[in-house]
């Protein structure tokens, strides 16, 4: 406790910075609510087509609207961040088109999406999808140009990290970047993943000139309530096309029904500042007091961090998978489980899960993962108060220290 009490005094300007953040955010949702006159009916079920479903009307112009967007679905029916990807991806893509990604190579869960064979993936439908590649961890503005010699109908950007040791983007980088691709005469949609990243800033990369943002509501933007779901939000002539696709061509956003009620996914977006202003905390408390026992982590401390998650690096197998289960075992919800790693679905490397969550997966609450393959990291995100996120740190330290 001594070091954590030391480690929290040296963190005390970057938690007034967080905080400052979180309260501006909060005031920018209440806003959003408030504008779009939610009530109590909005929270209530429909069943069946879902004609006239004022709560799933309502709650897609209320994310759209905190997101600086024009238009947005926030659906249950958009079971994972993946999920939501596909779905916008193949709302917007036809046979022939050409994708480039300027972030280097998409999420793990990603590319059999992309790359997949006899699957349904975007090569099965001859969309061509193109990467490239970072320098130190920053986008490539040269190459970037370069590739612009064929014509794209997408630039994909990956705001988080992913399973790389690089930094997040932030929003002046991703807007920096959306300045540079319409400089060179680009007209087509740029598209963002932004799991991880809502709400961490006083922007996100719509205020900025993304097209299309994408996330999960089990991560930052459903504050820790909300059961499922995930959102899509931008342009409306993007967003209307990415509904047809998530339900039919002939029907689009008209139906939809939840008889579970709304109640969650609202109250979730109402707490999300708060809850990642507390992600964030325990980011920084962990990053600080690994740093003070000799232990690379990334962002660095001297950086701002621009989403909830943080890489921290081992020198063996070992420590990687105590630090993980030590998070396992300060858990509320299965915290007797002794993490092991597994073939999880989706990945192409055993992966060791610390996810003892009240809502299964949920990376906005304490949590931390890795694929278990030098170099040993582990990828530590959430927690949706800062006192079980020093809990766990405090366990943790009395492990490996």
């Amino acid at each position: 406790m001594k070091l954590i009490e030391e480690c929290e005094e040296k963190l005390k300007d970057k938690f007034k910075a967080v905080d400052d953040v979180a309260y501006f955010n909060q005031v920018k949702v209440l806003n959003a609510f408030k504008e779009n006159r939610v009530a109590i009916r909005h929270f209530n079920g429909t069943t069946g087509y879902g004609y006239g479903d004022e709560g799933r009307d309502c709650l897609g112009k209320l994310y759209a609207q905190a997101f600086g967007a024009e238009e947005g679905i926030a659906s249950p029916h958009l079971l994972s961040g993946t999920h939501s990807l596909t779905v916008a991806l193949f709302g917007l893509l036809r046979p022939r088109d050409n994708v480039l990604c300027i972030s280097g190579m998409p999420y793990d869960t990603l590319r059999d999406v992309i790359y997949g064979r006899r699957n349904g993936s975007l090569r099965d439908f001859g969309i061509n999808f193109e990467c490239c590649e970072l320098i130190d961890g920053k986008f490539n503005f040269e190459e970037i140009e370069k590739k612009f010699t064929k014509k794209y109908k997408m630039v994909y950007i990956q705001r988080s990290r992913g399973y790389e040791l690089r930094d997040a983007f932030s929003c002046a980088e991703i807007g920096e970047a959306c300045r540079f691709l319409r400089l060179l005469g680009f007209e087509g949609c740029i598209f963002v993943d932004n799991c991880y990243g809502e709400f961490v800033e006083k922007q996100e990369p719509t205020d900025v000139g993304a097209d299309i943002i994408v996330g999960s509501l089990i991560k930052n933007a459903g504050g820790g309530i909300a059961p499922t779901g995930g959102y899509i939000c931008g342009k409306s002539e993007y967003i209307d096309l990415i509904g047809k696709r998530l339900t039919a061509p002939s029907i689009g956003l008209e139906v939809g029904s939840y008889a579970g009620g709304y109640q969650y996914f609202y109250q979730g977006l109402f707490l999300a500042p708060h809850t990642v202003a507390q992600a964030l905390k325990t980011s920084l408390l962990i990053g600080q007091a690994m740093a003070e026992l000799g232990y690379k982590n990334y962002p660095s401390l001297e950086k701002t961090p621009y989403d909830i998650t943080r890489a921290i690096e081992f020198d063996s197998k070992e420590k990687m998978v105590d630090f993980i289960r030590e998070v396992q075992y300060a858990s509320p919800v299965d915290g007797y489980v002794t993490c092991e790693p597994w073939d999880m679905p989706g990945y192409n490397d055993k992966i060791i899960m610390a996810a003892g969550t009240f809502v299964s997966g949920a990376s906005i609450e304490l949590s931390a993962d890795g694929p278990v393959k030098p170099p040993y990291i582990a990828y530590f995100q959430g927690g949706l108060t800062y006192e079980h996120g020093k809990y766990a740190l405090e366990r943790i330290l009395n492990k490996i220290s």
